[in-house]
């Protein structure tokens, strides 16, 4: 049996018993989907189902981490921010997004205050569970939107191991194509050429939707240069790269974030995310792919050579 089939339709019957079961006409029940909260928390269990089925089974889980954001700004600015696209996202494309997920990889800050920095097999247990109980909640497919850089090389590892055991589910990583038309927008708004972590963009994007959290008078205070300390280190990489240059955990110059730039960052990376939404809405081949694939992976000698 189609696992995603079946839990459309069982989501169908009960949404169909909570709207004639309840005193509101199928009309105003109607009004009531049209107007669904998008945050997972804000969620009634009522709701809950009518969002499962207005989302098409599915959810957004926006990723980020508790460190250091240079002098300015705020600890959770990589979840903060990009919740914030996941809402504006799921104006345009609905969805349900997970509340505040603040489990990833941040090894190279534990050295600065506030920086919470869980075990890696915590970090691997807490989201694949996190995943299963969506899943189990009736949840088919899953996009993980990334707001912290550190969890580049974690999140692709995790997807590849959503192949190690049997899924109903499928779990997608928000990766956007770059865009020339899109970078050059921005490049014009843009007065630095040095950026990377709490500089102008991260600075201009929090600027944009919560000004209170943003103190541009503090951005000076600690230098975002590249410190350079392995200049001598030849075709190699090591886990203490990031120290050996932001030793402060910064990267740019946070006093040149605008609001414009930080709106128009925001407008159009949540314009990307809408339209990813709308295209794993519509996919039907990763599942039926991935079925196929651990049939093949159970018996792999009777692979077709």
């Amino acid at each position: 049996m189609n696992i995603r089939k079946w839990n459309q339709s069982a989501l169908s019957a009960a949404f169909a018993v909570f709207v004639f079961s309840s005193p509101v006409s199928a009309q105003e029940a109607g009004k009531q989907a049209a107007g669904l909260p998008v945050l997972y928390e804000e969620l009634s269990s009522p709701e809950f189902v009518q969002a499962m089925i207005r989302s098409e089974s599915t959810c957004v889980i926006p990723l980020g981490i508790l460190e250091k954001h240079g002098p300015h700004l705020p600890l959770g600015t990589d979840l903060i921010d990009c919740r914030e696209v996941a809402r504006r996202a799921a104006e345009r494309e609905y969805t349900i997004i997970y509340p505040a997920y603040y489990v990833g990889q941040i090894f190279e800050a534990r050295h600065q205050p506030g920086t919470v920095a869980y075990s890696t097999g915590l970090m691997l247990d807490f989201l694949q569970e996190t995943c299963d109980e969506l899943a189990r909640n009736g949840i088919t497919k899953i996009i993980l939107l990334n707001g912290h850089g550190g969890n580049e090389h974690f999140l692709r590892f995790f997807c590849q191991a959503q192949l190690a055991g049997k899924r109903d589910y499928a779990v997608y990583l928000f990766d956007p194509s770059d865009d020339q038309t899109m970078d050059e927008q921005l490049r014009k708004l843009q007065k630095t050429t040095v950026d990377g972590h709490a500089g102008e963009m991260e600075t201009s994007v929090m600027l944009a939707h919560r000004q209170d959290l943003a103190h541009l008078d503090r951005a000076g205070a600690q230098s975002g240069e590249d410190q350079k300390r392995l200049t001598g280190l030849k075709h190699a990489y090591t886990g203490i790269w990031w120290y050996a240059s932001q030793p402060h955990h910064y990267r740019g110059d946070g006093s040149y974030g605008n609001k414009e730039l930080g709106e128009l960052a925001l407008n159009l990376e949540a314009g990307l995310l809408a339209e990813m939404i709308r295209s794993v809405k519509k996919d039907t081949v990763t599942l039926e792919l991935q079925k196929q694939f651990f049939q093949d992976a159970a018996k792999p000698l009777k692979t077709k050579q």
